[in-house]
């Protein structure tokens, strides 16, 4: 902890104690850079920051009603940045604020995923072909064909909890037989 927010909490101390000069003192300390703390995030934030001050009348004005919960053993400067991130959290929401920035702006610094090498029909159909044929049925219906739990257990005359346990059964199977490969 600096000695300016050292300062703060002693201030803040005196002030909960009944000592008016030292807590209007941190008032008028606090003040200044709550405003560019403000100014700075609104900036970030694309917001106008002729607004700073409205959120840092609100800032001192909570810090006013609320130091009773700042607890004295604490440093203040935590405390006092949560007040003001909260304060600038609720006018951004009461502005209906929101930023939108195009994902095409930054498409170039998003790493693309590294691609997986691709399975070819013939090996899907090579390791479909050694489970047991309901098994085999189930699993086709699904992951390959794309059709639902629901859908699956109709046609295949079977309850949805039983096709659950048969496509579970085929995808252990399955990992069993291809961790077993490598």
């Amino acid at each position: 902890m600096d000695d300016r927010e050292r300062r703060w909490s002693e201030w803040m101390r005196a002030g909960l104690a009944g000592d008016s000069a030292a807590y209007e003192g941190l008032l008028r300390e606090i003040a200044p850079a709550l405003r560019a703390v403000v100014r700075r995030r609104l900036a970030g934030y694309g917001a106008a920051t002729a607004e700073t001050e409205d959120i840092v009348q609100e800032t001192l004005l909570a810090v006013h009603l609320k130091r009773h919960t700042w607890r004295p053993d604490s440093p203040l400067a935590p405390w006092l940045w949560t007040v003001a991130r909260n304060k600038l959290v609720d006018h951004l929401r009461q502005r209906g604020r929101r930023v939108h920035v195009p994902i095409e702006d930054f498409a170039e610094l998003i790493p693309a995923e590294p691609e997986r090498p691709g399975t070819d029909a013939a090996e899907v159909e090579r390791h479909l072909s050694r489970l047991p044929e309901k098994q085999r049925a189930v699993l086709s219906a699904i992951a390959v064909d794309g059709n639902s739990i629901g859908d699956t257990a109709a046609r295949m005359g079977m309850t949805p909890g039983a096709v659950r346990v048969t496509l579970h059964r085929a995808f252990a199977t399955l990992s069993a037989r291809l961790r077993s490969e490598t």
